[in-house]
């Protein structure tokens, strides 16, 4: 019997980090930006008040220690879930083009009151998803090897 190699063989450790509050969601967004995925990995299940999204992360921390090294820059899947989930928006989404390439730019809280508000997902091309949540719960998750990012290059944000 084979077995597939586990982060844990090269000496890495998958992410899978939880964010309750603005603070922690900024670290998530910060290393799910420049993630790419295709529209047909997106999934709201109202039921369940979750939405998901398999995207293909750009793996921000290990980018220095890979180039300083001369290693090519790398990419993992992730699931990068919101629950509580109360509705879902978009826009400038063509969500009709099953073949559409997304890729996003910012995660972030607008908080209310009452502790409920919108999670905010910013898009490349002037997209965007807006969650209502009845409160903060999101996560980031790999669940796949680092694989070599096709592009061989870091994502570049000109000013």
């Amino acid at each position: 019997m084979t077995q597939d190699a586990t982060f844990e063989d090269g000496r890495e450790a998958p992410l899978n980090l939880g964010a309750l509050d603005g603070d922690d969601l900024q670290v998530i967004a910060s290393l799910a930006q420049d993630a790419v995925f295709p529209i047909t990995e997106m999934t709201w299940r109202s039921a369940d008040r979750r939405f998901a999204l398999l995207i293909n992360r750009f793996r921000w921390e290990d980018a220095d220690a890979a180039r300083a090294r001369g290693r090519t820059v790398e990419r993992v899947q992730s699931l990068l879930v919101v629950d509580h989930v109360l509705g879902v928006a978009s826009q400038g989404i063509d969500r009709t083009d099953p073949d559409m390439i997304l890729s996003l730019l910012s995660v972030e809280f607008e908080a209310a009151e009452d502790g409920s508000g919108h999670v905010v997902m910013t898009l490349a091309g002037d997209g965007a998803l807006r969650l209502s949540v009845e409160v903060l719960e999101v996560s980031l998750k790999d669940v796949t090897r680092p694989y070599l990012a096709p592009s061989r290059k870091m994502p570049d944000h000109p000013e």
